[in-house]
């Protein structure tokens, strides 16, 4: 009998603590706009930042709060966008497709090491020591660096290089945060034609450092039947308003740096 009174009086406080618990979640309860929730559901959960957001949660909360931009979600593209329209009752409109291109051609063979590389395989590693083992400075490290942070499996080192396979790139653009050099880039998909070098050196330099570096000869600024590419600091830069993709600068390069994109 002694231990029954302490423990209905502990039963009673508990009681009494859920009930107030109860009552100050309804009363001081932050409500939450349903559009929210429906807007985070069409999104692919790749918390990738492509947005410019921190993650898909909060890209849904700046669509509903803040007015983000609907069209922002790259990954999950026109699809996505659709349906994030739908939650918050407009037309968002079409997300122009993004690919990533890398901008090196730097294969084995083509580029030698400067020193054995026995550190941790990282290209952000390897590129403290001297900008990386290659003797161009300005290629790909080819440590995969961009490959580990691609969460839909688009990229992979070949050759020493790293590669987009173009079918499973959703543009998010991840991988262009991750490189070192800043090799990666991330355009409209539309592109057809494209120069896949880096390097800013004059030819002399070029040609000691890569048998397939850019040395800008002009021969592909000279062939271009719509001035469409020209050479600016010792670099071919393709102007794509200007491009038809004719494929003239592709075959007139003799360094087969400029490439046609599938």
């Amino acid at each position: 009998m002694q231990y029954v009174i302490p423990v209905l009086l502990f039963a009673g406080l508990a009681l009494l603590a859920g009930v107030l618990l109860s009552v100050f979640s309804k009363v001081f309860a932050v409500e939450q706009d349903e559009r929210i929730p429906m807007v985070r559901e069409a999104l692919p959960g790749a918390n990738c930042g492509a947005c410019g957001y921190a993650g898909c949660d909060a890209y849904a909360e700046a669509v509903v709060k803040s007015g983000a931009k609907l069209t922002a979600c790259v990954p999950g593209g026109t699809a996505a966008a659709k349906k994030i329209g739908e939650a918050m009752g407009v037309d968002a409109g079409p997300v122009a497709v993004m690919k990533a291109v890398v901008r090196c051609n730097g294969v084995c063979g083509a580029v030698t090491d400067k020193y054995d590389y026995q550190g941790a395989a990282s290209c952000a590693a390897s590129n403290m020591f001297y900008s990386g083992k290659k003797t161009c400075t300005a290629g790909c490290l080819g440590l995969g660096d961009c490959v580990a942070v691609c969460q839909f499996g688009a990229l992979s080192i070949k050759d020493g290089v790293a590669v987009v396979d173009r079918e499973l790139c959703t543009g998010c653009g991840a991988c262009a945060k991750a490189c070192p050099n800043g090799l990666l880039e991330v355009f409209d998909a539309a592109r057809a034609v494209e120069v896949v070098c880096s390097s800013h050196f004059n030819a002399k330099e070029t040609i000691k450092m890569c048998k397939m570096g850019c040395i800008g000869c002009r021969k592909c600024e000279r062939t271009c039947p719509s001035d469409a590419i020209h050479v600016i600091d010792n670099h071919a830069v393709v102007d794509h308003e200007k491009c038809t993709a004719c494929g003239a600068c592709v075959e007139a390069c003799p360094r087969k740096c400029i490439v046609k994109l599938s």
